[in-house]
């Protein structure tokens, strides 16, 4: 990461929707792996110009089929992309690539979290894509477009998604434990509040299916609850605040006593272990932006498909977000300029909602049939697009700094989920602020 000299220094924020900026969208390639579109390695074809993307997770291009529709439309373009599932381990990468001008992708995905450093730090590396012919800013969220502008007004991102948060359960487990399954009903179990929410989980630990836990993961967890402040790591000043602010740390202890109580499972977000307990069915809730329920279909098993659920959660919040950037020093500046507004057109932007669940940053499309008629194959007749485009709406407007990710990676994976190692809250938080600190002192 880049140097920084003082935890404390004033910073560039950008004002934006709602996103907890965890920076962990996962998906399901291996970390640094190709994957061409036609299957190849490469994804080159005979005298045709190939365009490449530097992904992290799922966004769920390839799998709507809209890598294989551009190519239909445009005969001489191949299209491949290179994939790391953990944006923590994408983006150094990225920022290496950038400041050293090599080894950079034609088009580059940008993390929310990390939109604000990029913007204030590596905007002259990228191109000013407010100038692409037929783009129209108004096609976005107002303040999806803000994320990724500076503030001399060049635009080096495209917005692909928003995570408006719900909540998805399992309903075979919340009956097998006596709770309700209806989701009006499981959204006023909890109303309002998210110490409600924990309490649901130890109603549904004394009834518990054998080797079940409430929910995924203490990240999943606090991810959530933060998800619905305005602010958390930075202040309007951009000053940071993580420490300071009691909402983090009553986030941080709310999550520390789930874990306590064997709540929440032990594992890490977004790791082939965690993946097992998808798989295997082994919790009953997760904090659930639409992007994750690609995640869930992808790795679950065949006999889950309809028993999931959506429910609206204790306060409206989002997670998750990204852009579409193209370095200026690209082989193929151009086309790969048409490709990524062609890509985050509201268009595809609903296409790719109808088949993966990524939420258009697109506000047109939020009455569309597309998206107001939208289904899952794992949440049966769960009207998806009404629920989460009520969600967008209601979410609050937060705050984004440049560090966020680093911040609120030191309080997942090393913060809450030591509580369920053994160690105390106090030492988990005292862990987390260490390696935080030490990371923003870098």
């Amino acid at each position: 990461m880049r140097a920084r000299t003082r935890t404390a220094r004033r910073v560039v924020v950008l004002a934006a929707v709602a996103s907890l900026g965890a920076g962990l969208l996962a998906g399901c390639a291996d970390d640094g792996g190709d994957d061409a579109s036609d299957g190849s390695s490469s994804g080159s074809g005979k005298g045709k110009t190939t365009i490449t993307l530097g992904l992290f997770g799922t966004f769920g291009f390839k799998e709507a089929g809209l890598y294989a529709e551009y190519e239909k439309l445009n005969p001489n373009i191949k299209i491949a992309e290179n994939v790391t599932e953990r944006n923590e381990n994408y983006y150094p990468a990225l920022v290496n690539h950038l400041t050293t001008n090599s080894g950079l992708q034609d088009i580059q995905a940008v993390e929310v979290g990390n939109i604000a450093e990029v913007v204030t730090t590596q905007a002259a590396k990228l191109q000013d894509l407010s100038k692409v012919s037929g783009v129209n800013k108004s096609d976005w969220l107002d303040s999806k477009w803000a994320q990724a502008t500076t503030q001399d007004g060049k635009t080096i991102g495209f917005g692909t998604d928003v995570g408006p948060m719900a909540v998805c359960y399992r309903k075979d487990l919340f009956e097998a434990a006596g709770l309700p399954t209806d989701r009006a009903e499981v959204a006023k179990l909890w109303a309002g509040d998210w110490n409600k929410f924990v309490s649901v989980g130890e109603r549904y630990k004394a009834k518990a299916p054998k080797g079940t836990t409430f929910m995924d993961s203490p990240g999943g967890l606090i991810n959530a609850i933060l998800s619905s402040e305005e602010e958390k790591f930075y202040d309007s000043s951009g000053e940071v605040i993580y420490k300071t602010n009691p909402a983090v740390k009553a986030a941080f202890d709310l999550t520390a006593k789930a874990a306590e109580e064997g709540l929440v499972g032990a594992q890490t977000q977004f790791q082939p272990a965690w993946d097992t307990t998808i798989a295997n069915s082994k919790f009953a809730a997760m904090a659930c932006p639409p992007w994750m329920l690609g995640y869930i279909k992808g790795k679950s098993k065949p006999d889950a498909a309809g028993k999931w659920d959506v429910a609206v959660p204790p306060k409206s919040g989002n997670w998750g977000g990204s852009f579409l950037a193209v370095p200026s020093s690209g082989k193929n500046v151009k086309e790969a300029e048409k490709l990524a507004a062609w890509l985050t057109a509201p268009a595809q932007q609903a296409k790719l909602f109808k088949v993966q669940g990524s939420f258009p940053s697109a506000p047109s499309t939020y009455t569309q049939a597309e998206v107001t008629g939208a289904k899952n194959e794992m949440t049966g007749d769960a009207p998806i697009g009404t629920i989460f485009a009520e969600a967008a709406k209601s979410s609050p407007v937060q705050v984004i700094g440049p560090k966020d990710q680093i911040i609120q990676q030191g309080l997942t994976d090393n913060g809450v989920i030591l509580v369920t190692k053994g160690k105390s809250a106090k030492e988990a938080w005292e862990t987390a602020t260490k390696t935080i600190d030490n990371n923003l002192d870098k």
